[in-house]
């Protein structure tokens, strides 16, 4: 299967709300962007920047649970790293605003 291109963000958002449409999937999601802001604030403060190694766990750790048990697809991470990484901070910040219906 080809890969879909995409030639912004701007176009590629929608596609990604799509395909975290799960609310279990996009809870998830929120736990681990949580966590990795955790991990940050955490480095910073106590001057460890060991912790930065946990956060590609944090994040796509939760992620992927709720791609592959919740929502039943392959992240887009896996076809589109850059937009995805970009879409989950995205979509983040646009939860924590209410923009997105909490779940």
């Amino acid at each position: 299967m080809q890969k879909k291109q995409f030639e912004s963000f701007s176009s590629f958002y929608p596609y990604y709300l799509a395909e975290h449409s799960n609310p279990t999937c996009r809870r998830l999601h929120y736990i681990g962007s949580s966590c990795v802001l955790l991990l940050v604030i955490c480095a910073l403060i106590f001057n460890n920047y060991y912790l930065l190694a946990y956060t590609p766990i944090a994040g796509y750790g939760f992620a992927w649970i709720g791609h592959f048990f919740f929502e039943n697809n392959k992240p887009a991470t896996f076809k589109h790293p850059l937009y995805s990484f970009w879409g989950d901070w995205v979509m983040y910040g646009a939860w924590i605003k209410s923009l997105i219906k909490r779940v």
